[in-house]
C-alpha cells in the first residue's frame, strides 16, 4: 500500500507533467494558490480559472515548498520543467504562515523573482507593511474579488514587476490606502459640507462675524 507521502509525490509528478505538456501556451499564467481554508481555496481557484489562469492549489506552506522544490526533494519529483508565474498565499495558516512562506521564497536564489501576493481577512497595518517590505508584490484583503485577480494578471503579464522603483512606489501607495481604510480621514471629519461639523476656515469665520454685525 502506498504511503501518503508517495501518493502526494505521485500527484505532484502528474501535475508537473501536465504543466510541461501545456507549456506551449506561453500566454497562460500559472498560479500557485496556498490557503488552509478549503472554501477560500476554492474561491480563489475559481476566480483564477475565470481569468484564464492555470491553477495549482495546496493547503499549506509546507505543501507549497514541496511543490516548488524548496524542501530538498526537487530531483525526486522532477521540478526542472516547473514554471510558476505567481504565488498567492493566505497569511494566517497553521504550521507556516504566509509571511514565513514569503521569506522562504525570497531567500531562494532560484525562486525569488516569482511575484508573491499575500491575502488576509484582517486589515493589520504592521502585518501588511512587514509583508510588503519582505518583498510581497501586493497584500489583498479578503474576500478577493475578480477585479483583483484580473489586475494582478495584467500586471504580471505586462512585466511591470521588473521595475523595482515603480513597484516600491506602488507598494507604499497601497500601504497608505490600507491606512486610510483603518482610520477615519481628518479631511472628512472637518468637511465644510458636513452638517455635523461647521467649517473652521478663516473665510467662514469672517462670514459668521459679518452676519452677527448685520443683526446688531
Amino acid at each position: 500500500m502506498a504511503t501518503a507521502g508517495e501518493v502526494f509525490r505521485r500527484s505532484l509528478t502528474e501535475t508537473v507533467g501536465q504543466v510541461c505538456d501545456d507549456s506551449s501556451s506561453s500566454s497562460e499564467l500559472h498560479v500557485l494558490a496556498v490557503d488552509d481554508s478549503l472554501v477560500d481555496r476554492k474561491v480563489i481557484e475559481r476566480l483564477l480559472k475565470i481569468s484564464s489562469c492555470k491553477v495549482t492549489a495546496v493547503e499549506s506552506g509546507t505543501r507549497a515548498l514541496q511543490y516548488l522544490g524548496l524542501d530538498g526533494e526537487r530531483a525526486s519529483v522532477g521540478f526542472n520543467g516547473l514554471k510558476v508565474n505567481l504565488i498567492m498565499t493566505d497569511y494566517s495558516m497553521p504550521g507556516m504562515t504566509g509571511y514565513e512562506l514569503l521569506k522562504k521564497i525570497k531567500e531562494s536564489s532560484v525562486l525569488r523573482e516569482i511575484p508573491v501576493v499575500v491575502m488576509s481577512s484582517e486589515n493589520i497595518l504592521t502585518r501588511i507593511d512587514r509583508c510588503l517590505e519582505e518583498g510581497a508584490e501586493e497584500f489583498l484583503l479578503k474576500p478577493v474579488k475578480l477585479d483583483d485577480v484580473k489586475r494582478l494578471k495584467d500586471f504580471i503579464m505586462k512585466g511591470d514587476g521588473k521595475d523595482g522603483g515603480e513597484t516600491r512606489i506602488l507598494k507604499r501607495k497601497r500601504l497608505d490606502d490600507y491606512a486610510s481604510l483603518s482610520s477615519p480621514s481628518p479631511s472628512v471629519a472637518c468637511d465644510a459640507s458636513s452638517p455635523l461639523m461647521p467649517s473652521s476656515s478663516p473665510s467662514a469665520r469672517s462670514s459668521k462675524r459679518a452676519k452677527l454685525r448685520n443683526k446688531d
